[in-house]
């Protein structure tokens, strides 16, 4: 890179923040220490959780902006309450934003999470009962996708496909197209859904779609993660594939918490019904504002740049893990997240404890099950790592192998507080390096 580049891939395209929270949150002290604290453990602590980012000022600005008081239940130009011509505007700039990001034909932007967004999708396609198609929680799928703890799994008749066994030469646990495909002919769904929470390689969205048509199936694409990649150019597009894409807008996009759904201009109307009156009430359009924010700040040059750093940096991180004897689950990665098996590091660490551990010694993550992981979603054999938010930060390949060495050296010594804290000292060194709000936001009430 040169060095305009990385000046760019480390700010991110932000601004400096200015200001403080005190003046406004005068009177509620507790309030404002506590957001002073949460941001100083966002600057001086590692964020390693891939559904995770820093916010440029812009979208931070439109999320807490007046728009907050706005109720505008319907949509643009169909609205039940008065006072929404302004609220309009701003709805169908992010509606218009988006579909000239991604290539879509139709955006609804107001589902209020990603979770909305998939049950809208359900409810427009299919109907109670119907049989779907899609990825096994515990391989690599989401809630959503038909988890018995659901309402999706309850609604719903879920059947699941996984991943390959795992291979020595690490060219296993990849989704088993042989067996989506062998589960559609035999189960004939009314949907099939793509789309991972924890898994580390490139989703083609094409053999889904052959799948669909062999057997007559509609074809959902669920771009939680990767929606990011997508519009920087970094992974395959669904869009013009699937008959509808759902997406969150934070995580890989770097906007606010929140969804929204793509489709074609034939499914708009049951996609609109579905999000409004089906599942939702009035929408968040300070959200909305900050979603439209997100959108033109993914359409600039210098996002592509970021895209494809996040998935350098995972290619980095993944490979000073690999030198720290971890055993990487689909043998690496090709997009934002690193999944670590820790049993061949000490068959005893549990992930519930590294996630413990490591928060301690200031590197942020959770834990994850992987693939026919013999312990439960509490306890778990793995980790998920995630590069977006450093990535965001402006952080490089060599922070990355940085930041292995260290994950590595806590688990080593979890055992010892001095360890763990002579760790934590140089993350803080590590991050003051690379401030993601470099001018205090928030300031401690005095």
């Amino acid at each position: 890179m040169t060095p305009t580049d990385r000046d760019a891939a480390r700010s991110g395209g932000h601004v400096a923040l200015g200001g403080s929270y005190d003046a406004a949150l005068a009177g509620d002290p507790e309030v404002a220490s506590i957001l002073a604290a949460e941001l100083d453990r966002q600057r001086t602590t590692v964020q390693l959780i891939a559904s995770e980012n820093f916010t440029s000022r812009a979208v931070l600005a439109a999320t807490a902006s007046v728009l907050t008081n706005k109720y505008s239940e319907g949509y643009p130009g169909r609205r039940y309450y008065g006072g929404n011509v302004y609220a309009d505007e701003v709805e169908s700039l992010a509606c218009d934003r988006a579909t000239a990001l991604f290539g879509a034909e139709h955006a609804n932007v107001q589902p209020h999470s990603g979770a909305s967004a998939n049950l809208a999708a359900y409810l427009a396609l299919v109907e109670p009962g119907d049989t779907i198609l899609a990825m096994r929680l515990d391989q690599g799928g989401h809630l959503t996708h038909g988890s018995p703890v659901s309402i999706t799994g309850k609604t719903y008749r879920f059947v699941a496909y996984g991943v390959t066994p795992a291979a020595p030469d690490g060219s296993g646990e990849r989704i088993d197209l042989d067996q989506v495909r062998d589960l559609a002919r035999r189960e004939r769904p009314r949907l099939i859904v793509a789309g991972t929470t924890a898994y580390s390689r490139i989703i083609d969205p094409r053999p889904f779609r052959e799948i669909a048509d062999e057997v007559g199936a509609l074809f959902m694409f669920d771009a939680a993660h990767p929606a990011g990649l997508i519009a920087g150019g970094a992974h395959p597009s669904p869009v013009g594939i699937a008959d509808v894409v759902t997406f969150t807008t934070h995580k890989t996009l770097r906007g606010p918490r929140g969804g929204a759904i793509l489709c074609s201009s034939d499914r708009a109307r049951a996609v609109d019904a579905a999000v409004f009156p089906g599942l939702q009430g009035g929408p968040l359009e300070h959200v909305i504002a900050a979603k439209a924010v997100a959108f033109a700040e993914a359409g600039r040059p210098e996002f592509k740049e970021y895209a494809a750093q996040v998935v350098r940096n995972a290619a980095a991180l993944a490979d000073s893990l690999v030198s720290e004897r971890f055993r990487l689950v689909a043998g690496g990665t090709e997009n934002h997240q690193v999944i670590v098996d820790l049993r061949a590091f000490d068959p005893d660490l549990t992930g519930k404890v590294a996630q413990e551990v490591l928060d301690r010694g200031g590197i942020t993550c959770n834990r994850n099950q992987i693939p026919d992981d013999p312990r439960s979603p509490f306890v778990t054999s793995g980790l998920r790592l995630g590069t977006p938010a450093e990535t965001t930060a402006g952080m490089l390949e060599a922070e990355m192998a940085v930041i292995g060495s260290l994950l590595a050296r806590v688990l080593r010594h979890r055992d010892d507080p001095e360890a763990v804290e002579a760790v934590r000292a140089e993350v803080r060194e590590l991050c003051a390096r690379f401030d993601p709000y470099p001018t205090a936001w928030v300031e401690s009430p005095s």
